[in-house]
């Protein structure tokens, strides 16, 4: 849990400085390794009547895996992050989170994991031409190379029937 006490909102805007353990639950079931402590900053203010933005930053190391060959591949995150809250029980915009009614602590957990994965890229390469996995045998094209041949694909098989009779 990341709380943040917003009666001391009516005085001034409250500034959040934590690092959070890699290991902790929070972080829990993603898609990638942290490899490295969450480091957060930011500043909360009173927006409005029921209404507060957070603006900071999120920053950390992390292992992803590359959508080509699958290899560990490391990143990093640094993220500028801009959440607005609402005690509006009833709003439908997606990009704002619903908090208690006059609660005295304000929790960042879920919305800083849910920017952490949205700071990551959604399609991580280990590098920009990596020529990824052979779909036959499963060789990792860009350290080793293989035999098979590519796989054909039914729908030019009548064009390849007659390049055949062509040909003799």
């Amino acid at each position: 849990m990341l709380p943040v006490d917003v009666g001391g909102l009516d005085r001034g805007p409250v500034d959040v400085s934590r690092t959070i353990a890699s290991d902790d639950p929070l972080f829990d079931d993603l898609d990638f390794e942290l490899t490295g402590p969450v480091r957060l900053s930011g500043r909360l203010l009173s927006a409005s009547l029921g209404r507060f933005y957070w603006q900071g930053s999120i920053a950390t190391d992390v292992d992803a895996t590359c959508r080509r060959c699958l290899s560990s591949t490391p990143r990093q995150i640094d993220a500028q992050v801009h959440l607005v809250f609402t005690e509006d029980q009833d709003t439908d915009d997606p990009s704002v989170y619903v908090v208690p009614a006059r609660a005295d602590v304000l929790d960042l957990s879920e919305a800083i994991r849910e920017e952490l994965i949205l700071a990551l890229e959604a399609y991580v390469l280990c590098r920009e031409d990596c020529k990824g996995l052979c779909p036959s045998c499963g060789t990792d094209l860009n350290t080793n190379s293989c035999d098979c041949r590519p796989p054909s694909d039914l729908r030019w098989a009548a064009l390849e029937k007659s390049k055949t009779k062509v040909n003799e």
